[in-house]
C-alpha cells in the first residue's frame, strides 16, 4: 500500500520570517503566530484554511 500526502495548496504564502521560537504559554511562534499544528500542517492547507490561520496568528502576535 503506497502512503500518499494531500496535494500541497501554495495559492498563500508562508508567513514565516526565519524567527521560529515558540512562546510556551501560548503556543504560538514569535516570529509569525502560528500554532505548531498551524506551522506543520501549513503546506497541507487550502487557501481559505490558510487565509483563517493568518488571521489568528495576527491576533496571536498582537498579544505576546
Amino acid at each position: 500500500m503506497d502512503f500518499q500526502l494531500p496535494p500541497v495548496d501554495n495559492s498563500v504564502p508562508s508567513p514565516c520570517i526565519g524567527v521560529c521560537t515558540l512562546d510556551f504559554p501560548t503556543g504560538a511562534c514569535v516570529g509569525c503566530g502560528r500554532t505548531r499544528s498551524e506551522i506543520k500542517n501549513w503546506p497541507y492547507l487550502d487557501g481559505d484554511a490558510k487565509r483563517a490561520a493568518l488571521a489568528a496568528a495576527q491576533k496571536r502576535l498582537e498579544t505576546l
